[in-house]
């Protein structure tokens, strides 16, 4: 049966224009250039915001779980560029700032499960970034400390993280990164403090 598309084109089993249809969108869903998927925004950022729902694009939720996949893609990106997976970031960074540490202390510290800690220390200390020495008042654990080499690949991890932030917040200026950090650790405070509340 035959009938007319929403720009009045005719439509129809085995029709040109139905099989230039499905073609189009299998190509898209393939991914193939110049093809963008009927259901996804193309355009700029701004265009690709303004796509959304009004309802959706007033939820700091939506938008920040929609930010944060530019942040990942973005970091993952430069980290391994370098031969570094993204989280031996904050954990040089923690020993760097707070000194040598237990596993389950910077586990603590960072929110990070203690097997995963784990697996981070082995490949730093693999790498020479940081060294496992025992407890003197617990052999049972042991601590880790921040080598001359991890202080030197951490100050490496600054320039490039400073790189990719300027990449993720490119439309803002110093001022309002300054204070979109700020608002941001004050929500974040809030929830680390009230995990019941925020549960709730």
């Amino acid at each position: 049966m035959r009938g007319q598309d929403e720009d009045g084109r005719p439509t129809g089993h085995g029709g040109p224009a139905n099989r230039d249809g499905l073609a189009g969108r299998a190509a898209a869903a393939a991914g193939e250039p110049g093809l963008p998927a009927r259901d996804e925004p193309t355009g700029s950022a701004e265009t690709f915001a303004a796509a959304w729902p009004a309802r959706m694009r007033q939820v700091a939720g939506w938008l920040l779980n929609k930010t944060s996949v530019h942040g990942h893609r973005l970091t993952a990106e430069a980290f391994t560029a370098v031969g570094a997976r993204k989280y031996h970031y904050p954990l040089l960074a923690s020993l760097a700032e707070f000194g040598p540490s237990s596993q389950a202390s910077l586990g603590r510290r960072l929110g990070f499960d203690r097997s995963d800690v784990a697996a981070m220390v082995n490949e730093l200390t693999q790498a020479g970034y940081v060294e496992r020495a025992q407890d003197p008042a617990d052999r049972r654990r042991n601590i880790i400390a921040i080598t001359a080499a991890g202080v030197e690949r951490l100050d490496q991890f600054d320039a490039l993280v400073a790189a990719v932030q300027d990449r993720l917040l490119a439309p803002l200026t110093p001022a309002e990164r300054a204070e979109f950090v700020r608002l941001l650790t004050r929500v974040l405070d809030h929830h680390a403090a009230n995990p019941a509340a925020c549960a709730n």
